[in-house]
């Protein structure tokens, strides 16, 4: 093996594999460091990808030629498109997939990957020379030099396991947790915190009664999450949905006093939009059911997910608790469910490019940085990733804007306010959700990924084909016309104002859609339908996106003064403490920045305003590469 790499990534979850992948592509020699080989690119918890929100980091990932939107689409077994009713800024594309078929097709890519070599090793500690990252201790004595890492350690830092009375240090189930890593992390000084989160037991297909649930069919064409994936080849199975019953909220009242939740065993925080089932029935009380999803494993596997009961409860109250639920009146248990606790790093600890304060060349992504989800996890590694490929050869950090990215507005919330509970993505935390939709990721971050260098040929030509197909038909429309009476005769219904109106301008009418203008001018009906998709949000979306962009621009304004990484806040006048103390923890590098931190005032923005030009140059603090 090397004894140096340019960057070492420790952990082979979701986030580590996209960290990892994305510094082999921008050129850095890459290892990824994981304690078994057998588990790289395993899903934890639940057998999906994508929904609401997470659904657009997926596509976000994909534009920048990570690697989760086409391992999803090769193991999907069911797609579903959520909020299709609704208007696209809200849809999120959402998958079942097949556990098994996931993590092959993972592997098998990154055991292939230019500039990547994996390791079976556990990392103990880490070393740093002249204030920087320099070398990782393994648990064999042996050290590997490096110029950066980056940590994705997901629950594993001191993980507990918590069942019941019974406790388990894990990192999941049958796999030890990273004590000597946490430890490292203290002796440089980093905050550490304890978060928890859960999973549900796992079903045996074969003893469920599936006559007497609902049946939950996916999409009838299913609709890939990656724009290099021409169709889904998989084949698509339905999931089933059952209900919990009073009879069972009763069974977990009276056993209360026994789950770790309710017992002060776990001392850390859960995610609070997806609960415990003992938590939904405390919160919820007024309510006796609520809805689980039951959800395949694999298409050779008789695994079910139940969907909506993760838990800590002792086994046999689970078991009580689940056969009172239509369907599962003899099911039998596969492995129990249970609670997890571990360790993560308060994130304000780190900068917009996911780079620690205290400790240059160290990048941290994933559940350690507070956060909830494969999703999550991912864009953040793909940034982390990008950023220690670009800190090992002496480049500027790639950073993303609220304005450009859900994994902009992701880092920033992270970085800026923290977390007290598990992050989750949702499209209500984006600001710019109009212009941010799943359907554009590739409009959006493909030619800056072009730029920065991290994304590949194939991409790069299917972009350059799809952006001048979606030029040339938008073009087309805008050029097309029909007066108000040609516009009547065909059944559309415009003023009689003799205004000649274009082909975009029908478009953007609620009740007419691509199909029907294609009816009109035969010549719109070459091209894909993706493209003829893409063209009608574009059209019903222009007016409301003419309105947002006014906003973006107030955004980028304040984004442009920049505040110099050596401002002396604690010399500012006339800030409260707090404020101040809110400053020099955070250390925001631009107004915009400032202004999201929570607690900060207009009055005390504009003290800070004028101190950073009056003192300083407003010329960028950092050269970064900066999307949106």
């Amino acid at each position: 093996m090397q004894s140096h790499f340019d960057v070492v990534v420790i952990g082979g979850g979701h986030a580590g594999c996209e960290a990892a992948a994305a510094a082999a592509r921008m050129g850095a020699t890459t290892c990824l460091m994981t304690q078994s080989a057998t588990t790289i690119g395993a899903m934890s918890c639940n057998p999906a990808i994508g929904g609401l929100g997470k659904g657009q980091l997926v596509r976000e990932i994909d534009a920048l030629d990570g690697l989760m939107g086409r391992m999803a689409d090769a193991a999907g077994i069911q797609f579903r498109v959520l909020n299709r009713s609704k208007g696209p800024a809200v849809r999120g594309p959402r998958a079942q997939i097949d556990r098994k078929l996931y993590r092959n097709a993972m592997q098998r890519e990154l055991a292939n990957y230019n500039n990547l070599t994996l390791l079976e090793a556990e990392v103990v500690g880490l070393s740093e020379r002249n204030g920087s990252v320099a070398s990782v201790t393994l648990s064999n004595g042996q050290i590997v030099s490096t110029s950066a890492v980056v940590i994705t350690t997901g629950t594993f830092l001191r993980g507990m396991i918590h069942i019941g009375a019974e406790t388990i240090p894990a990192g999941r189930m049958g796999e030890g947790p990273s004590v000597g890593l946490a430890k490292s992390l203290e002796t440089f000084g980093f905050v550490l915190g304890r978060l928890k989160t859960g999973t549900p037991p796992r079903l045996d297909g074969n003893t469920i009664d599936w006559s007497a649930l609902q049946v939950q069919p996916g999409d009838d064409v299913p609709e890939p999450f990656s724009t290099l994936t021409e169709r889904i080849l998989t084949t698509q199975i339905p999931c089933h949905v059952t209900r919990t019953t009073s009879r069972g909220h009763d069974i977990i009242h009276q056993n209360m006093h026994r789950a770790a939740i309710h017992t002060g065993a776990i001392s850390g925080r859960g995610p609070r939009y997806c609960p415990s089932i003992e938590d939904k029935v405390v919160r919820f009380a007024d309510r006796d059911t609520h809805q689980v999803f039951l959800e395949p494993e694999g298409l050779d596997d008789n695994t079910i997910y139940p969907n909506g009961i993760s838990t800590s409860l002792p086994i046999d109250v689970q078991t009580a608790f689940v056969r009172t639920m239509p369907g599962l009146e003899h099911v039998r248990f596969i492995k129990p469910g249970y609670a997890i606790e571990y360790d993560f790093v308060e994130p304000r600890q780190l900068k917009l490019s996911l780079e620690t304060k205290a400790l240059p060349g160290l990048f941290l992504a994933g559940q350690i940085n507070g956060t909830t989800g494969y999703e999550e996890a991912a864009a953040q590694g793909l940034v982390a990733g990008l950023n220690a490929a670009n800190f090992a050869k002496g480049k500027a950090p790639v950073m993303f804007s609220r304005a450009a990215a859900y994994l902009g507005v992701m880092i920033d919330d992270l970085v800026t306010r923290g977390v007290s509970e598990p992050y989750r993505m949702f499209t209500s935390r984006a600001e710019y959700r109009l212009s941010l939709r799943a359907d554009n990721a590739d409009q959006r971050l493909t030619p800056f990924g072009i730029e920065t260098g991290c994304v590949g040929t194939a991409r790069q030509v299917a972009w350059q084909k799809k952006s001048a197909d979606l030029s040339d038909s938008l073009k087309r429309l805008k050029e097309l016309q029909l007066s108000p009476n040609e516009a009547g005769k065909l059944g559309f219904i415009v003023n009689k104002d003799g205004v000649r109106r274009t082909g975009f301008e029908l478009l953007a009418r609620s009740e007419i859609n691509y199909e029907m203008l294609a009816s009109v001018w035969p010549d719109l009906r070459d091209v894909s339908a993706r493209i003829a998709e893409q063209v009608e949000i574009e059209a019903k979306y222009a007016v409301y996106l003419d309105r947002q962009n006014a906003d973006v621009e107030l955004f980028k304004r304040d984004e442009a003064l920049n505040i110099p990484v050596d401002c002396d806040f604690a010399a500012i006048p006339s800030l409260s403490t707090e404020v101040r103390s809110k400053l020099l923890q955070i250390r925001p590098t631009n107004m915009g920045w400032a202004g999201r931190i929570e607690g900060m005032t207009p009055v005390a923005l504009s003290i800070l305003a004028g101190y950073v030009r009056q003192r300083h140059s407003t010329k960028p603090s950092d050269k970064a590469a900066q999307c949106g």
